[in-house]
């Protein structure tokens, strides 16, 4: 195994952009190798700016024969994620997959039938894991801080600039829960450390602005077990929000922007009536997850945000649209642990990725 894991890099959006220029903070263990795009022409640029080699979608099996390529990053829209996973994981490569995992959960349960037959890592790219401020709340909360947790609330918005933008269309996998809500079902099932059990929503469509045919805006409301409450907002028609906050008997605590890997963001804890507020600077979050994963290969370990925590996001997610299509709450069933639960010795690995990318 070499001293460094080779990437491709599937795909060449918007977001592609952070996730290449991240590899330069990730260079101890892991650089970029190849950029495979639908757009040829695209996926040139990004290589010659980046110093990879360029593939189309269609030659993707040839980039993954290469010698010098080990592991692939997904950033394609959320309908391929699946697919580019499945022909990855088969010809034995490891993969980081952009959230959402998949579409629906029947596409996350093929992934994980697939690298678990290929013997392959795999690893949703959960970044905010990889911020110090969210750290150091999963510290406070996991030591007690807050006394019994009781809610978790979020809002997270922007404002999508073109009717042609990949997250308003459905086929493609988009709608504002796809793309932002599943953030905040993640945090709130890593604060609480538990699962979702019945959720409740409301969606609006985007009919007149773009004409879309996704939700704009959804308000889910999260029961959790131990009588734990979770709510968040996610809107595409908004100017940008992200905000996090959890509270517990003794207790509160803060991210503000929570969600972004851009800006820095300020923590605010309050306990006893006593409020502390710490700025955290913007952290590079692509590079630590991108080097967290590439230890996990290169040690021959088992890395957190596996295919079980995407699994159980998008059926969260899809438990969210069907209530508030239906108007109704909908009850989800509990899913059965197949895979290790998150060590100590995980956590200590990730803090180390965060530290790195801080100091």
């Amino acid at each position: 195994m070499p001293k460094q894991i080779g990437y491709a890099v599937v795909g060449a959006g918007d977001l592609t952009r952070n996730v290449l220029q991240a590899f330069a903070g990730a260079a101890e263990n892991a650089r970029l190798v190849a950029i495979v795009g639908a757009d040829r022409a695209q996926a040139q640029v990004l290589a010659q700016e980046f110093h990879a080699t360029a593939y189309h979608f269609d030659e993707f099996r040839q980039c993954l024969n290469r010698d010098d390529v080990q592991a692939v990053y997904v950033t394609t829209p959320n309908s391929l994620h699946s697919d580019y996973t499945v022909d990855a994981a088969r010809a034995g490569m490891h993969v980081l997959c952009e959230r959402p995992m998949a579409v629906t959960a029947d596409e996350c349960r093929r992934m994980i039938r697939t690298f678990q037959t290929n013997r392959v890592k795999f690893m949703v790219s959960y970044r905010l894991q990889f911020h110090p401020a969210f750290a150091k709340a999963m510290d406070l909360v996991r030591a007690g801080h807050f006394g019994a947790l009781k809610t978790f609330s979020a809002d997270v918005t922007l404002r999508v600039p073109s009717a042609e933008d990949v997250r308003l269309q459905r086929r493609l996998g988009g709608g504002s829960v796809y793309d932002l809500g599943v953030s905040c079902i993640a945090a709130a099932r890593l604060l609480f450390g538990s699962e979702p059990a019945q959720v409740m929503a409301m969606t609006a469509r985007m009919t007149r602005r773009y004409g879309g045919d996704v939700d704009e805006s959804t308000v889910a409301l999260i029961r959790f077990p131990d009588e734990r409450l979770a709510h968040f907002h996610s809107s595409f028609g908004e100017e940008p929000a992200s905000t996090m906050t959890l509270f517990g008997e003794e207790g509160w605590i803060s991210l503000a922007p929570a969600f972004r890997h851009d800006v820095d963001t300020r923590l605010t804890v309050s306990r006893h009536g006593r409020v502390e507020e710490t700025t955290y600077p913007l952290t590079d979050q692509y590079a630590a997850e991108i080097g967290y994963f590439s230890e996990c290969i290169l040690t021959d370990r088992q890395p957190d945000s596996s295919g079980i925590e995407g699994l159980q996001d998008v059926r969260t997610i899809e438990a969210i649209y069907r209530s508030g299509r239906d108007g109704r709450p909908v009850t989800l069933p509990r899913l059965a642990r197949v895979e290790a639960t998150v060590t100590s010795e995980t956590e200590t690995r990730k803090l180390d990725a965060v530290k790195r990318q801080a100091s």
